[in-house]
């Protein structure tokens, strides 16, 4: 069993932030119930028509989980949750705000039936402020947290990341432990609480150094005159055949190390406190060492070497190195026609426990019937309640 194993959350959540952070949960041995939709698979599936891609990313998304299929606009459905949440007492919401209030199982109408309950709400923008009803997507929330101001280049301007940072770093990351948290809490006084998640509101903390510099100093980044984004010589190098190798070598002795290598002799640039011109010619000076080397030639000469430089993997690369492979980053995991499906592993590694993978993504409502005959409804009961529309 996993650390978290006495923990029961339904999870109304769709798409990738809830999901990402109760599978977090999951994989640590709570037992999460999905609460679905029947007339609508609104789940990751859903934001992209490439099929393959998306049936594999519900798949791991929702691995370990149950599914339930409940119309919650029929009134017995509301009523099933509220049973529910006797002993499923986490739940965790993705709903704009105002949704689970108007279904008839928000916060309070669920505090009523159980004072202990914990509601984890994920939303853009917050439950309170002038943006808590405007829709948005992770570029905005990277926008309007001051993020994408300076991650890119004059020439450019703001760079699209290839992932999802503020759903996954700011939805996912802080709603799990936003949960955890309150269970802290609950053990300690009895006392469930309401969980405020604004994805935005937790983009804007991840500019850590930046705006700590900037309320104190008033210093705004700017796009090239930011380190971490081509102000110096932090950054990627292009390689003779069209690859790409990192250099991350900031202290004095990994600069020193990288000059070495590549056989360059600058003595004024090993050290802190360049200046920002400086910076750039080194850079300079590294992009045309890096493109006299194959991709392959870099590999091997810095594989010996701690100068943090590594080769820019692919994820087919990535996937089939031995770092992930060793750690178990690779897992199998079990289909319901007994198969097998290779997924990402746990990246959380406990002393005392192991992830267990229990099983991919269920279909919709699969576990319907067997979760409602664990609350003591009998086969007639479940029927009536399939006559009066609950699971379609």
């Amino acid at each position: 069993m996993g650390p978290l194993h006495s923990l029961k959350i339904l999870d109304f959540t769709t798409l990738l932030p809830g999901p990402f952070g109760t599978l977090l949960l999951a994989d640590m041995g709570a037992d999460v119930l999905r609460v679905e939709a029947p007339h609508r698979s609104d789940t990751i599936r859903d934001a992209t028509p490439r099929d393959e891609y998306s049936s594999a990313a519900h798949s791991y998304l929702n691995r370990n989980k149950r599914s339930i299929g409940l119309n919650l606009k029929i009134p017995a459905a509301v009523e099933l949750v509220k049973e529910l949440v006797q002993e499923f007492d986490i739940v965790v919401e993705q709903f704009r705000p105002g949704v689970m209030d108007r279904l008839g199982i928000g916060y309070d109408a669920l505090k009523a039936v159980n004072p202990h309950v914990i509601f984890c709400s994920i939303t853009g923008y917050g439950q309170t402020g002038p943006h808590r009803d405007r829709p948005g997507h992770d570029n905005n929330y990277l926008a309007l947290s001051g993020l994408a101001s300076y991650t890119g280049s004059e020439g450019s301007g703001p760079v699209p990341a290839g992932l999802q940072i503020a759903d996954v770093a700011g939805g996912s990351l802080h709603a799990a432990l936003g949960i955890l948290a309150a269970v802290v809490h609950r053990d300690k006084t009895g006392d469930g609480q309401s969980i405020d998640i604004s994805m935005t509101d937790a983009a804007f903390t991840l500019n850590t150094i930046n705006e700590a510099g900037y309320l104190v100093g008033g210093e705004v980044p700017s796009f090239d005159g930011n380190g971490l984004t081509g102000g110096g010589y932090y950054g990627y190098y292009e390689t003779s055949d069209g690859r790409w190798m990192s250099v991350g070598s900031i202290e004095p002795h990994f600069l020193q190390a990288l000059c070495d290598a590549l056989d360059i002799d600058i003595p004024e640039l090993k050290g802190f406190g360049l200046d920002l011109a400086a910076e750039q010619d080194f850079r300079s000076v590294l992009e045309a060492k890096f493109k006299t080397m194959t991709f392959d030639e870099c590999r091997e000469l810095f594989d010996g070497i701690d100068a943090c430089v590594e080769p820019v993997l692919d994820l087919e690369e990535a996937s089939q190195q031995p770092l992930f492979g060793e750690r178990d980053m690779i897992v199998d995991v079990p289909t319901p026609d007994g198969g097998r499906q290779q997924q990402m592993g746990a990246a959380i590694k406990f002393a005392a426990t192991s992830p267990e993978y229990r099983h991919i993504g269920r279909a919709l409502g699969a576990d319907t019937e067997a979760v409602l005959r664990e609350f003591g409804k009998s086969d007639a009961e479940i029927a009536r309640l399939a006559e009066q529309g609950c699971f379609s």
